[in-house]
């Protein structure tokens, strides 16, 4: 399965959101079976029960739905359904307090645009 905890927050929420990081990155596609309860659990040392609240967490926001005896999988839009909601925790989280203490800071719009676009392409430049 690939990837790791990391310990930081409840284990069910870094399962769920490990999932999601192969979602996105395109190691489970949509309608492509997700790992079983038993397969996390063994593969993550946990309890399964720590792992079935992990993949419940994701079929109640849609992420995978339950094929009866055949397991979970990866529903239909999901890749867009993450993109969506981590934007919008990004937007909240990070780029309204941003502009709250830019204003605080006396920022102008076009100062802090110019600083994005300093911090994007300093990015640039470090990746390989």
């Amino acid at each position: 399965m690939g990837g790791t905890l990391n310990g930081g927050g409840a284990l069910y929420m870094q399962i769920a959101a490990l999932l999601e990081d192969q979602i996105l990155r395109g190691i489970l596609p949509e309608d492509e079976q997700a790992p079983s309860t038993n397969e996390l659990s063994r593969q993550l040392c946990i309890n399964p029960a720590t792992a079935a609240k992990g993949l419940n967490m994701l079929v109640e926001e849609g992420v995978l739905y339950k094929k009866r005896g055949l397991g979970m999988f990866v529903a239909a839009g999901s890749r867009q359904r993450i993109l969506d909601r981590r934007k919008e925790r990004f937007y909240e989280g990070y780029v309204k307090r941003m502009a709250a203490e830019a204003r605080s800071l006396g920022i102008t719009r076009e100062e802090l645009a110019a600083m994005i676009e300093r911090a994007a392409g300093e990015e640039k430049e470090e990746t390989p």
